[in-house]
């Protein structure tokens, strides 16, 4: 069984931070590329960052200088750093490996809005 687990979120001002994280069972960890993914009201989902299992990280444009995403392979945690929010930050925020997002595997997500 998979169980991705996402918390962190919550209510922020524009400009303030919050820090995300997401504990993975039932997959190979360590092994897999993991990424962050968010929904905003009325929008696809979208791929915020990942991390591969080296260590390498891509961003989406948007958040690119602000949002920093790594991992902890010894607890099968991956996090997402994020800074100076802004409103259209707003939204659903899910983690996932690369299988599961194949599958539409999803979990919960943790929720994450950004007042102005």
């Amino acid at each position: 069984q998979v169980q991705l687990v996402e918390s962190g979120g919550g209510l922020v001002q524009a400009g303030g931070s919050l820090r995300l994280s997401c504990a993975a069972s039932g997959i190979v960890f360590s092994i897999n590329t993991m990424g962050w993914y968010r929904q905003a009201p009325g929008k696809q989902r979208e791929l915020v960052a990942d991390i591969t299992s080296g260590g390498n990280t891509n961003y989406a444009s948007s958040v690119k200088g602000r949002f920093t995403i790594s991992r902890d392979n010894a607890k099968n945690t991956v996090y997402l750093q994020m800074n100076s929010l802004k409103p259209e930050d707003t939204g659903v925020y899910y983690c996932n490996d690369r299988l599961g997002t194949r599958l539409s595997r999803w979990g919960q997500g943790t929720q994450v809005t950004v007042s102005s």
